[in-house]
């Protein structure tokens, strides 16, 4: 899975197209991330005594994939991120447009 939580996405397929946003969680098992702002839902929600109150509350669905494109931090573009060595032999992610690491090195 080349998106992790944190990057900027670009929605490039389905009904949210176009839209960008920060991925707050992956679900790496089903391919599946959720996007801050993006593929919002309404759910409706039972009472629990002590607890909450019943009403309908809106939440980002898992959009998948496929159908979100990385943003590089430099260049502003979507890309499909290359691997990139760096001298201590360390493998990150970086962009093959205007070679920038997106990934910190740590």
């Amino acid at each position: 899975m080349n998106i992790k939580a944190g990057d900027e996405v670009r929605v490039i397929a389905g009904k949210e197209k176009g839209k960008t946003g920060r991925v707050e969680r992956s679900l790496i098992a089903e391919n599946r991330v959720v996007v801050d702002g993006v593929n919002i839902i309404t759910r409706h929600i039972k009472p629990r005594p002590g607890l909450r109150q019943a009403g309908r509350i809106q939440v980002e669905a898992p959009i998948h994939i496929s159908n979100v494109m990385l943003i590089c931090n430099k260049c502003g573009e979507g890309i499909r991120p290359k691997k990139v060595t760096l001298e201590t032999g360390q493998r990150v992610r970086g962009c093959p447009k205007c070679e920038e690491v997106l990934d910190d090195a740590r």
